[in-house]
C-alpha cells in the first residue's frame, strides 16, 4: 500500500522559508565580497578597501565601516562615466592622447624616484644618521618645565599675584583667568620662548612664580618654574620622520646630480641660440 504524505499549513510555511533561505544563501554568496555592479561591471569591496588604505589621512579619521556607503557612490559614479567615455570613444581623441602621454611621463618619474628613495632611504641609513650624525653632535641644554597664566591687562595680573601670596592654587586661577589653552608648557631650552620669557622663568628657583607680571608681544604672564633638566637625545623613534625626510631629499636632489652629469644637455634662450654650459660643481 502507497503512503501519502500530506502536509500541514505549518509544514508548508517552513518548507517555503527553507528555499527562500537557499535561494538567498545562493544571491549573498554570488555577491560575496561586491560592492556593487555597475552595467554588469563589477565593483569589489577590496578595492574600494585598498583606495582607503592608500589615503592614511583619511583613514586615520574615519573608520572604513563609515567610510564604505559614500565611496561606492563615488566608485560607481566614477564606472559610470568611464563607461560612458568609452561609448564616446574618447580613448581615441588627440586630447585624450595628449594627457595620456605627460600622465604616463608623470607616472614614470613618480616611480622612478620612489623607487630609489624605498632603495637608498632604508632603516639601516636612517639608523645610521641617528647614531653618527644626531647622537654624535647632540649638545644637552638646560631645560626648565614651567606653566604660566595668561592675561591681557597689567592690573589682573597683579590680582593674579596677590592672590597667589595669599595661598592661591596656581591651577585654580589659570582655570579661571588665563586665556592660554595651553597652561602646562613642559620642558623647554632658553631659545624656544621669547626672550622675556625666557629670562623669567629660568631666573626662578624651582617651585616659585614670579613676583611680578611677565610682559611679552602676547600678554602679561605669571610664570610658575616646576624643575629644571639637562636635555637628553630623542628616541629614534621621534626623530626618524625627521631623518627619513632629509635623508629623502638627499637622495633625490643626488639623483639629479648624477643624471645632469651623465646626460649630454644643451638649452637654449627663445631665440633659438645656444645658452653656454654651466661650470662643473668641483667636489
Amino acid at each position: 500500500m502507497q503512503k501519502k504524505y500530506v502536509l500541514t499549513t505549518g509544514t508548508a510555511v517552513l518548507v517555503i522559508a527553507a528555499a527562500a533561505f537557499g535561494a538567498f544563501k545562493v544571491y549573498a554568496e554570488k555577491n560575496a565580497g561586491v560592492a556593487a555592479r555597475v552595467n554588469g561591471e563589477v565593483i569589489s569591496i577590496e578595492d574600494i578597501k585598498k583606495g582607503y588604505e592608500a589615503n592614511p589621512q583619511i583613514a586615520a579619521q574615519v573608520p572604513f565601516e563609515q567610510f564604505y556607503p559614500k565611496a561606492v557612490d563615488i566608485y560607481v559614479n566614477g564606472a559610470l562615466l568611464y563607461q560612458a567615455a568609452s561609448t564616446a570613444k574618447v580613448q581615441e581623441t588627440p586630447e585624450y592622447k595628449e594627457q595620456l602621454k605627460t600622465a604616463e611621463e608623470d607616472l614614470a618619474r613618480k616611480v622612478y624616484l620612489e623607487q630609489i628613495v624605498k632603495e637608498k632611504v632604508n632603516e639601516a641609513a636612517i639608523k645610521e644618521v641617528y647614531d653618527n650624525t644626531y647622537l654624535k653632535n647632540f649638545e644637552s641644554k638646560k631645560e626648565a618645565k614651567a606653566k604660566h597664566i595668561l592675561v591681557s591687562d597689567e592690573k589682573t595680573a597683579n590680582d593674579i599675584i596677590a592672590k597667589l601670596n595669599k595661598g592661591g592654587d596656581f591651577d585654580k586661577l589659570a582655570e579661571e583667568y588665563t586665556k592660554d589653552s595651553s597652561v602646562e608648557l613642559g620642558y623647554f631650552s632658553e631659545d624656544i620662548m621669547v626672550p622675556e620669557f625666557t629670562k623669567a622663568a629660568f631666573a626662578l628657583k624651582k617651585g616659585e612664580y614670579t613676583k611680578k607680571p611677565v610682559k611679552t608681544q602676547f600678554g602679561y604672564h605669571i610664570i610658575l618654574t616646576e624643575d629644571f633638566r639637562d636635555s637628553q637625545p630623542l628616541p629614534l623613534q621621534d626623530v626618524e620622520p625627521q631623518i627619513r625626510n632629509m635623508l629623502t631629499q638627499k637622495v633625490v636632489a643626488e639623483t639629479f646630480d648624477g643624471l645632469y652629469k651623465n646626460g649630454k644637455i644643451e638649452k637654449y634662450d627663445l631665440e633659438g641660440k645656444k645658452l653656454p654650459q654651466p661650470e662643473p660643481v668641483k667636489e
